[in-house]
């Protein structure tokens, strides 16, 4: 069995999704996806980094951390933050909610991440954070 682990955290800076969806490619490469996997990866990282910003801290500044394990053909991508949290997770996850109606593509998030990815699981608690949970597997070529 082949396994591997990475951890990263950074600001909850928007300048940072970036940094953190080129990091999540970057990891991925070695099970040599297509370009088609390595964008979704990066769109649902993307996504869920948008979200611990941008929903997590709100107007302030925090942590966000990402880890990423490959555990054979499989990446495991953990985006985290000890924000705000969600109260309704299920309502969370309703396509085109949101708290935010005012933003771009508001509502759309956890949607693009389930499509993107091959399981989505979001853990959160009020005032203590959310862990969202992402696996893709990577067909060998």
């Amino acid at each position: 069995m082949y396994k591997n682990h990475m951890h990263l955290e950074f600001d909850s800076r928007s300048e940072n999704e970036r940094f953190a969806r080129v990091t999540a490619a970057a990891f991925a490469t070695q099970l040599n996806p297509i370009m088609e996997e390595l964008s979704d990866i990066k769109t649902a990282v993307s996504e869920a980094v948008t979200n611990a910003i941008v929903h997590g801290y709100e107007n302030h500044t925090g942590t966000v951390i990402l880890e990423g394990e490959i555990v054979d053909r499989t990446i495991i991508l953990t985006v985290k933050d000890y924000g705000v949290g969600i109260a309704d997770v299920k309502k969370a996850m309703e396509p085109l909610f949101t708290t935010k109606p005012e933003e771009e593509r508001a509502g759309m998030g956890f949607m693009f991440m389930e499509a993107f990815m091959d399981e989505l699981k979001v853990e959160s608690k009020p005032d203590e954070g959310t862990c969202v949970i992402m696996k893709k597997t990577i067909i060998e070529r």
